[in-house]
């Protein structure tokens, strides 16, 4: 596992993480780590995503079971205004 060191952090940003870390019952450390997991995908987690995205598409653009032979909303209103 790498080994990340970094310096320079500003105390203002440095400080605001040390409360979070706090609140979140971890160390500067843990939460650091978990921040960049959370924020920061991987190429496994963006080939998740974009599988994902391609099945929300193929249902978006595919009927239901029992959708042919249904009225359109447009014949539905249509027929409702005839009554």
């Amino acid at each position: 596992m790498a080994t990340l060191y970094v310096e320079n952090v500003p105390d203002d940003l440095y400080e605001a993480l040390r409360k979070r870390a706090k609140s979140q019952h971890r160390s500067i450390a843990a939460e650091v780590l978990w921040l960049l997991k959370m924020n920061i995908p991987t190429e496994k987690e963006l080939k998740a995503r974009e599988k994902a995205y391609q099945k929300l598409m193929n249902l978006k653009f595919t009927k239901g079971p029992g959708y042919e032979g249904m009225p359109s909303s447009l014949d539905m209103i249509r027929e409702d205004r005839e009554r």
